[in-house]
């Protein structure tokens, strides 16, 4: 599969935005600025800009705790989402969200959830409601391998392809659900064997590999767009922080963790894209120059934003 040029540079600046502001977010949490918790999605940054790149803005993705990237990668802007994780008013829910509920209907976010597991059913009356109206759009639900286990999976799989429905499951298999590794907890190696239970494909991509996560979806978009119904993917990837903030993640064998590191993905796309002469050093140098201005850009709005009056609280919730 052949891209144009200026999509794989947009590809490597998604990737950039993502690390940059997950970075910037771990500094400021340790400044007492996000109220809560964060979970952060520095390294597994190519299976969200892989399957968002293949998406119309009219598309729909459903996220998870882990959702800042999938909100990047899907088209919000750096200055909202950091406004709505610092609790503020000009966020994108008006700082009621945080960090792990994050929504923006707007690029067709539909939104992030602390419950594992509880994106399914609802991509799942997504995609129905495509089918309903009688529209070509699809949706991306994102997931990890401890969703995997839930109820909510088997229900809202078997739901879409019963009805073959516009969906694309994407497992973001990190190996950890928080401390427990998948080996303890799952008889199978591979959560994309799961599909065959349902009679959808299960494809099994590298999670760290931006254009082979690329190529996955677009297939699946294709198979969901003309009516086949889903497809489950599973990313192979790897988280570099702990599971939260406060998770040291001592759990995982140092051995482990360096030769991940070592594949990191946007490391491996810029070789990439030096090799296959998309970009010289110096373009691919001024476009992390240029995101990191745009994430301290996005900071200096949160910072001087307010905070959302008391008398707001009930304003836009659902009671």
């Amino acid at each position: 599969m052949t891209l144009e040029k200026r999509k794989k540079i947009e590809m490597y600046r998604k990737l950039l935005e993502i690390r940059h502001f997950e970075e910037k977010v771990y500094d400021l949490y340790g400044q007492n600025l996000v109220p809560g918790t964060i979970h952060l999605y520095a390294g597994q940054e190519a299976v969200a800009v892989g399957v968002c790149a293949n998406l119309r803005r009219d598309d729909y993705i459903t996220s998870t705790h882990r959702g800042h990237g999938h909100c990047i990668a899907k088209g919000a802007q750096l200055n909202r989402v950091m406004a709505e994780i610092l609790g503020k008013k000009t966020g994108y829910c008006k700082g009621k969200g945080g960090s792990m509920h994050i929504a923006n209907f707007s690029v067709g976010m539909l939104g992030a959830t602390a419950v594992v597991g509880a994106g399914l059913p609802i991509a799942a009356g997504a995609g129905l409601s495509i089918r309903l109206r009688k529209t070509d759009q699809v949706v991306a639900c994102f997931f990890g391998e401890g969703a995997s286990n839930q109820g909510t999976f088997h229900e809202g799989i078997n739901m879409a392809a019963l009805w073959k429905l516009p969906v694309l499951f994407v497992c973001e298999n990190n190996l950890y659900a928080m401390g427990t590794r998948q080996s303890r907890v799952m008889a199978i190696e591979n959560v994309a064997d799961r599909g065959v239970a349902y009679g959808i494909p299960g494809v099994v991509v590298d999670g760290n590999d931006v254009m082979a996560v690329y190529e996955a979806a677009c297939e699946a978009v294709e198979r969901a767009r003309s009516g086949k119904g889903p497809t489950l993917i599973e990313c192979k990837t790897y988280r570099h922080k702990g599971h939260s903030r406060f998770d040291p993640a001592t759990y995982r064998p140092k051995e482990e963790v360096e030769e991940w590191m070592k594949r990191d993905p946007i490391t491996r796309f810029r070789a990439r894209l030096l090799e296959m002469k998309t970009l010289t050093e110096e373009e691919a140098d001024k476009i992390e120059q240029d995101v990191a201005a745009a994430v301290e850009d996005a900071v200096k709005f949160a910072v001087e934003s307010p905070f959302p009056a008391p008398e707001e609280a009930l304003e836009h919730v659902y009671i």
